[in-house]
């Protein structure tokens, strides 16, 4: 969950749900598994297991060894299987390109067995694992934009070197259990021209090494629903066995209220956000923003009230609005009439990542109970239109397990559909 601007989506965010009509053409010819067979159902992200890194500032490119930080949550085989016993089918691993590409010969060995063993730790709990490559957009070197913002991006080659790479290691696992995602986010706008060039040739490099890798392919703009309904799959069709994925936290004032990374100022303060908007009022979420303002010393009042007004305006028409579980039903129609005019079977198409920050010690966002509303009408949503999920996150503050304890959140878990393991 890599950052797009984050998004250029208030009014996006908000919009109608609504995608121009297209003229059908014929389905994609496919060597894909049948409708339902793929290992990819019900599945959480594992997000940091292979990032949160310790880089060297500029001017230097590289990164202290080990270069993910140590205290940082991962996964143990106790935790998969208790994931498995809750009803997941796999994991969505993102792995930050940057340490393997900084690395040198030695230590990229040691990364990528580090990797191999994380997946392996995956399929003996019985899960299938989607590994995503996941660029870090605020790392000041080994970033998207020196990636693959373009075919001609500085570092692009490097990067295709490592996706065939991974893709070859993959292509040695269980089949049908594994899968390749090489881009997370890309940050191309919806019609870029750039993006199908750099996704193709992305895709051809993982095909040398990895020729039967099932291989997730998205749209432009941080694989937002108009992203992948702006992609024409047809020439993609040389890369199967594929699999298509979006993204889904609309509408952003709700999921992201209190995401202290949100470059848009209405996010710092935003808390109380009802959900369905049916559920609280505009003057009691302003009240909460207010007391939440009141207690920011970082901020000028200049800039706190311009802040203030930017989000009183686009709250009234959150409220205006009413979206409840009928607007994400609208949203996920486009992608379900972008399937059918394209006759790509619904459940090849994964939303990768969906969730809500939570409040708790670190954050002040969504109410609790609001949020697992949330998640229960996405996910539904989402079921009702057979596609596949992965809710982001396993830890963090959108996380369904505790980073210290381990302990699964029953609210979470229930939201998801899932089943509390045994412990």
């Amino acid at each position: 969950m890599t950052g797009w601007s984050r998004r250029q989506v208030l009014k996006a965010a908000l919009g109608a749900a609504t995608v121009p009509l297209a003229t059908t053409v014929p389905p994609l010819v496919s060597q894909a598994r049948t409708a339902g067979a793929w290992r990819f159902r019900r599945g959480v992200n594992t997000w940091p297991w292979f990032a949160l890194t310790r880089e060297f500032p500029a001017p230097r490119t590289d990164y202290d060894w080990p270069p993910f930080q140590s205290q940082r949550p991962v996964p143990t085989s106790a935790d998969l299987a208790r994931l498995r016993a809750s009803g997941l089918d796999f994991i969505r691993l993102p792995v930050d390109p940057g340490p393997f590409l900084a690395a040198d010969a030695g230590q990229r060995a040691e990364l990528m067995g580090m990797l191999d063993a994380a997946v392996d730790a995956a399929r003996a709990a019985d899960l299938g694992v989607i590994v995503n490559v996941q660029a870090n957009g605020a790392t000041h070197y080994w970033n998207p934009d020196r990636m693959y913002s373009s075919t001609v991006a500085p570092e692009f080659e490097s990067y295709r070197a490592l996706v065939s790479e991974i893709a070859e290691r993959l292509q040695g696992k269980t089949a049908g259990t594994v899968a390749l995602e090489p881009v997370n986010e890309p940050p191309q706008d919806c019609s870029s021209e750039a993006w199908p060039a750099v996704q193709a040739s992305l895709l051809t490099a993982a095909r040398v090494l990895g020729p039967s890798v099932p291989l997730l392919v998205t749209g432009g703009c941080g694989s937002m629903v108009r992203g992948l309904t702006a992609l024409d799959p047809a020439p993609l069709a040389d890369f199967e066995p594929i699999l298509f994925t979006f993204h889904f936290y609309e509408p952003y004032l709700f999921s992201h209220q209190g995401a202290p990374w949100m470059r848009e100022p209405v996010y710092r303060a935003l808390n109380n956000v009802p959900w369905p908007a049916s559920a609280g009022s505009l003057e009691q979420t302003l009240a909460s923003v207010r007391a939440r303002m009141a207690q920011d010393t970082e901020r000028s009042d200049e800039a706190k009230k311009a802040a203030y007004a930017e989000t009183e305006r686009v709250l009234k028409v959150y409220f205006d609005t009413q979206p409840d579980r009928r607007f994400i039903d609208g949203y996920l129609k486009q992608v379900s009439d972008w399937a059918d005019r394209h006759g790509i079977a619904r459940e090849r198409i994964i939303m990768g990542e969906f969730g809500a920050l939570r409040t708790d010690a670190r954050y002040t966002a969504a109410p609790n109970p609001d949020r697992a509303r949330y998640v229960a009408d996405v996910r539904q949503s989402a079921e009702a239109a057979s596609f596949p999920w992965a809710f982001w996150d396993l830890f963090d503050g959108m996380g369904m397990m505790d980073d210290t304890t381990r302990a699964l959140d029953p609210a979470m878990v229930g939201a998801l559909g899932l089943t509390m393991p045994a412990e």
